[in-house]
């Protein structure tokens, strides 16, 4: 079976990979020529862990090829995914200008029945745009070809996305072809063969099931992160809650952790574009506006709390930022926590010594020259007044206080994602901020 994957970000990437690596002859297009270049020299666009030695096995047994020509790889091809960027227009609203010419593309060149499957994140009612693309294409040609249009949505979690494609929680499949669905059946019988599940609905279904998803975890985290800041006030401990209400089955553990915010590719723009969805309809998605607000208001908490702890005089002092990415296993910096602090503590007159095991190219691009950029979490302590935790990388969590501290101007923690043990801290010398928890005790 042939399958074309046009797009090579990480949704296309992620996909193409790992339908090769269960027999699938697959064919990656991309417009940008420098990326497609740099992936067949084996440097992706994109960190994943295992997602290099799986694109470089498949290329090897010629399962996995990349190439800008629509054209000239279409033909013998069982269905077409399209999975390009739907990034955020000015009003929230997804973006859907690279879906729908990806659509036209394929009408132009397409020469028999053809599944079209938008794997891109869509706004209800995109799949009827698509097919008027590609009909619209045809038209132009004077051709009659048939062709059926699916929406199959991702459900990737950025730094697992290899795990979640390969073991699945769930294939979600809009349909309204029986014949389309033989297909489908086919390209995921491997994963079928291990237990996990093709959940088929009406495409709007599908559709919605993607954004409702994303806005529910996002609502799971802005409730926590607005528990937690009445915590403080109140004197409770926001990991005592937490341990408390997981317990129950109910509710579960998952998603339940205070920190900065969530940032990252999905929940920002998922939840604007949902809020937009509403608009459109002429209905107020009231709770999503309020997770939304919540979010951007936590990206500022601990900007807020360093600079009540210095007395709101951050000039000439020294902050040690220890990650910068979203989340750990990613190198993904869109909307990141880190960026609302870091803009506010230089604009504050404060110097920045930040360092992430994986992100610093891609933040060097949006931050550039306007922070010290150092190897090792030792070096961003040298003559630091204060730490600030962003993310929560594993490389972070068992440091050398003692060295910590003897490096350190000062000896004070702001621990953003709740990971350090603010006993053994206080121990070492260190006064200690969390999120929702007892602050500034030494």
């Amino acid at each position: 079976m042939k399958v074309i994957v046009i797009g090579t970000g990480y949704v296309g990437l992620v996909t193409g990979a790992c339908l090769s690596d269960v027999g699938i002859n697959v064919c990656c297009i991309d417009i940008n020529q420098e990326k497609i270049d740099n992936i067949k020299k084996g440097i992706l666009p994109i960190y994943e862990p295992g997602l290099d030695t799986i694109v470089k096995q498949n290329v090897e047994n010629n399962r996995l090829s990349f190439s800008t020509s629509l054209a000239e790889n279409i033909a013998g091809a069982a269905a077409i995914f399209i999975a390009v960027g739907t990034p955020p227009g000015e009003d929230g609203s997804a973006d859907m200008q690279y879906v729908l010419k990806a659509a036209e593309d394929v009408g132009k060149y397409i020469s028999g029945y053809s599944i079209i499957i938008t794997k891109s994140t869509v706004p209800v009612g995109s799949s009827e745009k698509v097919r008027a693309a590609v009909k619209g294409a045809l038209e132009a040609r004077g051709a009659a070809i048939p062709f059926d249009v699916v929406s199959n949505p991702e459900f990737l979690k950025e730094g697992a996305a290899i795990k979640d494609f390969m073991s699945p929680d769930r294939i979600v499949v809009g349909i309204d072809s029986p014949k389309a669905k033989d297909t489908i059946d086919a390209i995921y019988k491997p994963f079928l063969l291990n237990g996990y599940r093709i959940l088929y609905m009406d495409i709007p279904s599908a559709e919605m099931t993607k954004y409702a998803a994303n806005s529910m975890l996002a609502t799971r985290i802005s409730f926590m992160n607005d528990i937690a800041n009445l915590c403080e006030i109140v004197g409770a401990d926001i990991n005592h809650v937490r341990a408390g209400i997981g317990s129950d089955p109910r509710i579960g553990k998952k998603f339940l952790y205070a920190g900065v915010g969530y940032g990252g590719s999905c929940f920002p723009k998922d939840v604007k574009a949902l809020i937009k969805i509403g608009k459109n309809n002429g209905y107020d998605m009231l709770l999503l506006q309020a997770v939304e607000d919540v979010n951007n208001k936590q990206k500022k908490i601990l900007f807020e709390k360093l600079n009540k702890h210095f007395d709101q005089d951050l000039k000439g002092k020294t902050i040690a930022v220890w990650g910068l990415a979203f989340k750990p296993n990613t190198d993904d910096m869109r909307e990141a926590p880190s960026l609302e602090l870091i803009e506010s503590l230089t604009a504050a007159g404060a110097t920045v010594k930040a360092f992430d095991p994986v992100a610093v190219h891609e933040a060097q691009k949006i931050i550039r020259d306007k922070i010290t950029w150092c190897d090792d979490i030792y070096a961003t302590v040298q003559d630091a007044d204060a730490i600030a935790l962003v993310t929560e990388w594993n490389e972070f969590r068992l440091p050398d206080w003692e060295r910590i501290k003897g490096l350190m101007k000062g000896a004070v923690i702001f621990d953003g994602r709740n990971i350090y043990d603010d006993v053994q801290l206080h121990k070492e010398g260190f006064i200690y901020y969390g999120i929702g928890t007892a602050q500034g005790t030494r």
